[in-house]
């Protein structure tokens, strides 16, 4: 395939996703909660179980369904109790959560859900008054999630604090094939035998682990945040080699400025959600019915259209592209495919700032051409003809006497990842105005 005829496709693609994605939106903007679906077929309803309170519903804390958990293809996690622990960038009166069956080859079903506040943080003990049972589809405890599907919970009334652990457990009787997860959380959550779903002492949670399962989602009723902004990465924000437990990714710290700065010298009152999965690119997904690790064009409606009130998408992709070709890639077709994403965010009327992609001499996929392919691409979002406004985490984090490579106290020893300072620098050096302001009719 000759290059034009390669950028025609990619082209014809691009329209052909942009059209879908525009026909999606329209069919469910009316929708104050952003476009999530309770069922696999249908809506949730309007007036259901929600509290009667004031406020808007933004996303206090994300993570895209990445794959099928390996070892559970049989059993799954059946038989036991699965507590998720997630820190929230936003607080509210009332919260909703979303599960997910993504991954799953047959019915996902869940007797017991609860969600609570952690009583300190990275721990399996609820707050005393804070557990909550949930329902779903008008008040029933107990729910099945068809197989390649997610489910919106009701509202439930719950103080949920900004900047805090929370506690989401989901029980499951029976075996029900895959575990759809996200394997890179950062974070240790907590599982325990039987139905033990609304224990406080959390003193029989004595498995810990790396993951976070079925759980995609918290959503909060706020009367501080006005919107939320979904950033969408690799594992640059998912938070690799940031200190477990800790907080510690560029959006964890963004989030953190955000909330103090809402409201003056022109900063939205926004929340901060984090839809990075490691390894993610912007064209191409892995292997796998559903594809593990899906494209970034591809998962764009889910993880960044279904939020609630999204006013804002942050874009840091390109490296895997550049790494995981095993030819040298060409850095238009990368710029073509975030300009593709800028279109299906402009669709809907969404702002985007986009990233320039940081350096990595040092690390083993490094060679000259790839660092020229690099360096092209950074000079095409600095030109202002890819996004909306553009933050500059190159130019943040790279070492001033060789920019091939990070500065010292930002790498975390990989030459690729950051370590704790370095996601602090990246926050950083963003603009928070950036964040709001009139869509570019086009780019």
């Amino acid at each position: 395939m000759t290059k034009r005829h390669g950028y025609a496709l990619l082209a014809a693609i691009v329209a052909v996703i942009v059209v879908i994605s525009a026909a999606i939106y329209i069919g469910v903007a009316a929708d104050e909660g952003g476009g999530q679906s309770n069922l696999a077929g249908g809506r949730a309803p309007r007036g259901s179980a929600a509290p009667a309170s004031t406020g808007t519903w933004v996303g206090a804390w994300s993570a895209s369904p990445a794959g099928a958990e390996p070892g559970t293809e049989t059993a799954g996690m059946a038989g036991h109790s699965v507590r998720n622990v997630v820190h929230t960038g936003a607080g509210g009166t009332s919260a909703r959560i979303t599960l997910s069956n993504l991954y799953g080859q047959q019915p996902l079903t869940v007797t017991h859900a609860t969600i609570a506040v952690a009583e300190t943080p990275n721990s399996a003990t609820a707050k005393a008054g804070t557990m909550t049972r949930l329902a779903f589809g008008g008040g029933s405890t107990s729910v099945v999630i068809p197989s390649g599907q997610q489910v919106l919970s009701d509202a439930v009334g719950v103080d949920i604090p900004p900047d805090a652990d929370v506690l989401v457990t989901t029980f499951s009787p029976a075996p029900s094939g895959p575990v759809t997860y996200h394997p890179h959380a950062r974070q240790i959550s907590y599982l325990a035998d039987g139905d033990l779903s609304d224990e406080v002492s959390g003193v029989s949670y004595t498995v810990q682990t790396p993951y976070w399962r079925y759980l995609t989602a918290v959503d909060v009723l706020s009367d501080e945040a006005e919107g939320t902004v979904v950033a969408l990465g690799d594992s640059l924000t998912d938070g690799d080699a940031s200190t477990v437990g800790a907080n510690h990714r560029w959006t964890d710290y963004l989030s953190d400025r955000l909330r103090a700065a809402a409201g003056t010298d022109g900063v939205p009152r926004y929340s901060v959600v984090n839809q990075g999965i490691g390894g993610n690119r912007i064209l191409a997904s892995s292997l796998g019915r559903p594809a593990d690790n899906p494209s970034a064009l591809s998962r764009f409606s889910r993880d960044v259209l279904e939020r609630p009130n999204v006013k804002a998408v942050v874009i840091d992709l390109g490296i895997n592209d550049i790494l995981r070709n095993p030819n040298e890639v060409d850095p238009t077709t990368i710029t073509d495919g975030l300009r593709a994403l800028v279109a299906q965010a402009h669709a809907h009327g969404l702002r985007v700032v986009g990233a320039t992609l940081m350096p990595f001499q040092g690390h083993g996929g490094y060679t000259d051409q790839r660092e020229a392919v690099r360096e092209a691409i950074n000079t095409e979002i600095r030109s202002g003809k890819v996004f909306d406004a553009v933050v500059d985490f190159d130019k943040a984090v790279r070492d001033p006497y060789n920019p091939r490579r990070f500065q010292s106290e930002y790498d975390s020893g990989d030459h690729l990842h950051p370590g704790d300072k370095g996601y602090e620098r990246m926050a950083q050096v963003f603009d928070l105005t950036s964040l709001k302001g009139a869509v570019a009719a086009a780019l």
